[in-house]
């Protein structure tokens, strides 16, 4: 089999040298040329959490020939209409897209290569760009997890292939609801990569701080509620049922969901939000795709989503150069 990570970035890098680490070639393709050479020349240096340089192949998007039989698609999501596109024809007769991102893209890559070629995989675990083809792992190393699914819940083109492959990295979840799943990374994510990208900190620093907790806190209620009110049933995260945990109504389970919140972020208290990292190197974020999502499908069931609508103010007045991610910006949230 031909296997490829379009998108190798931070994610992709390390992804990738697991699995040439454990045995399974794979080419890593980014834009960004800087990138490839640093991994042409040096290998993929890995460090945080784990410590270890793997010899790797890559490549740029210009460099590609031929088909490949799997792709991991680990690019904005915003950009997938253009890439998608583009990948399909690098995708064999029977190949799959494997959507390694956040929001909800499934929809939108099965309606352009179908549902047969189209796996998601929500990611449990973050890392961050160095320079010079370093990334490093910011999760714990026993939180290197994988949750697997399809719209559907019919098995897709090379499903047990792609199953195998992330276990060169880590536990592989199949779920029967993987809209839940996606749902529940998305809590996740609009609570802590949102608030990581308004105060330009780690998630252990947004929750160590009671005033920005009590933000992360309204906007897992305000996922919570959205999700109670469009009949989706948010799915465990590695295990941890979020909304038993977290969600509250009345006054002391308010209290004991908010003295939770740290301890349950606490495997991924380094991680810096991919918005962030956007954010340091002038870049478009995904809050749209991410805190937007959630926002939308608030207006759709009538419920309001106040603490997200303003993270996505905030991060697109960061992007307009009104605003610089500081932790002052949490004054913003009255």
């Amino acid at each position: 089999m031909r296997i490829a990570i379009y998108g190798a970035g931070s994610l992709g890098t390390v992804l990738g040298a697991f699995m040439e680490k454990n045995g399974q070639h794979v080419d890593l393709i980014n834009r960004n040329k800087a990138h490839v050479e640093a991994l042409r020349s040096h290998g993929a240096r890995i460090t945080g959490t784990v410590n270890f340089t793997q010899k790797v192949t890559a490549l740029t998007p210009e460099d590609m020939s031929g088909l490949y039989d799997i792709i991991f698609l680990m690019t904005k999501q915003q950009f997938n209409a253009g890439v998608v596109n583009f990948l399909k024809d690098y995708l064999a007769e029977d190949g799959v897209l494997v959507t390694m991102q956040n929001g909800l893209p499934e929809i939108q890559v099965s309606e352009i290569v179908g549902e047969p070629r189209t796996i998601g995989c929500a990611v449990a675990w973050g890392a961050t760009m160095k320079d010079g083809g370093e990334c490093s792992l910011t999760s714990s190393p026993d939180s290197l997890t994988f949750s697997m699914g399809t719209i559907s819940g019919t098995k897709a083109n090379h499903f047990d292939d792609v199953r195998a492959l992330l276990e060169l990295m880590g536990p592989v979840e199949v779920e029967d609801n993987f809209i839940g799943v996606r749902w529940s990374k998305l809590l996740v994510n609009a609570a802590f990569s949102g608030m990581s990208a308004c105060l330009g900190c780690t998630f252990g620093e947004v929750a160590a701080d009671k005033r920005s907790r009590r933000v992360v806190q309204a906007l897992i209620k305000e996922c919570i509620d959205v999700c109670a009110a469009s009949g989706i049933r948010i799915e465990p995260i590695q295990g941890k049922d979020v909304v038993r945990l977290l969600d509250y109504h009345n006054p002391l389970k308010k209290a004991i969901s908010f003295f939770l919140i740290p301890i349950a972020i606490r495997k991924h208290a380094l991680l810096k939000a991919s918005m962030l990292q956007d954010l340091e190197k002038g870049k478009m974020t995904e809050v749209d795709s991410i805190n937007g999502v959630v926002s939308a499908q608030g207006r759709k069931v009538g419920v309001p989503t106040p603490c997200g609508d303003k993270v996505v103010e905030i991060v697109h007045r960061i992007e307009a150069g009104e605003l610089r991610p500081e932790f002052s910006n949490v004054t913003l949230f009255g």
